[in-house]
């Protein structure tokens, strides 16, 4: 968790990143950003960089093997730290990398803003943190203003001060490690969006009990959608019930332990020996470390729950919600119509 309540803003220096693929530079301020507007530093600007950090997922800096010392990034934000009147000098470095890694014609140029806080408070730990931040989509705002005992409407082009676009804080914690590091990315949903994450930042998730909870829950999702579906003859009532106790599971449970998750949610032997096969593959495939005992993270648990889709859709005419109870959906052909047909047994009618 991250509590940015007591957080000072001590430097800010902001740069223009030109659109690279357009052959538009990168445009330096001569010095740090002036902060002579307290309401402006405490409320809008602290809100605007912490605020869509609304999760608990962390990262590490690293490069291709593995070693965050050869990271650039890693490089910079470490000087920093240990000086941080170097903060500006820095800044030209990393905006300039920035600006040659932004090589997809999508990416845009915007605003470059590389901060250093004091008092950011992490998982209840007092340390300091440097934020690198990009803005690029402007926003047109109307503007309502007196001329001659008479209001007039006009135009100003802005930044929504509610919509970070990219952004990563670092925090100078388990710096061994790559340090513990919060990443977003609002803009770039395809290809162009590893620019920031991986050809940019390079970034690697953060092995905790939050990586662990969304990468298990992400098996089970992946196991009822690739291995227990219809092409091996599983009833869809029976897909939606396996999607329904695997949740249920990490929704009551503070620990997890593969013994009782096996007894728990998937049950038959057969069906436990498939899962463990295609758990083998999952790691192997996606590159994905799956421990069988770690404490749940409620706040991955929070986040996956909306990828469970438990949807019985029936042709184009009725989508009905299952939340558990399977022996209460029967399923049948009725052949005077021609057509199947579920039974839902209930207590009370809302």
């Amino acid at each position: 968790m991250i509590d940015y309540s007591q957080v000072t803003i001590e430097n800010v220096v902001v740069h223009q990143i030109g659109n690279r693929t357009e052959g538009e530079p990168v445009k330096f301020s001569k010095s740090p950003l002036r902060l002579f507007d307290e309401e402006v530093v405490g409320d809008v600007l602290l809100s605007y960089f912490f605020k869509p950090f609304k999760t608990e997922a962390y990262f590490n800096f690293t490069d291709e093997n593995e070693e965050p010392e050869n990271n650039p990034v890693f490089k910079w934000v470490s000087a920093v730290f240990e000086s941080p009147d170097k903060l500006y000098d820095t800044s030209i470095e990393v905006a300039e990398f920035l600006h040659e890694n932004s090589n997809h014609p999508k990416i845009r140029g915007g605003e470059f803003y590389m901060t250093y806080f004091s008092n950011c408070v992490v998982d209840g730990e007092v340390t300091d943190g440097i934020g690198i931040f990009k803005s690029e989509n402007k926003e047109t705002f109307l503007k309502v203003y007196l001329k001659d005992q008479t209001f007039e409407l006009g135009t100003q082009e802005g930044i929504n001060i509610k919509k970070l676009d990219k952004g990563c804080i670092v925090f100078n914690t388990e710096r061994e490690a790559g340090f513990k590091v919060c990443m977003v990315d609002n803009i770039n949903k395809g290809h162009e969006a590893h620019f920031w994450k991986d050809d940019f930042l390079g970034l690697m998730p953060r092995e905790d009990n939050y990586y662990f909870t969304r990468n298990y829950l992400s098996l089970c999702k992946d196991f009822v959608t690739d291995v227990f579906n219809d092409d091996h003859d599983v009833p869809k009532p029976d897909q939606i019930d396996m999607l329904n106790r695997s949740i249920d599971f990490f929704d009551k449970n503070n620990n997890f332990k593969k013994e009782d998750f096996e007894q728990q949610v998937i049950r038959q032997p057969e069906v436990i020996e498939a899962f463990n096969d295609y758990q083998g593959e999952f790691e192997t495939e996606k590159a994905l470390p799956l421990n069988d005992n770690f404490d749940i993270s409620k706040s991955a648990v929070k986040t996956e729950k909306k990828h469970f889709k438990s949807i019985l859709k029936l042709d184009k005419n009725f989508h009905v919600y299952v939340h558990g109870r399977r022996e209460h959906i029967e399923r049948g052909f009725d052949r005077d119509r021609g057509m199947n047909y579920y039974k839902l047994y209930f207590d009370v009618e809302h």
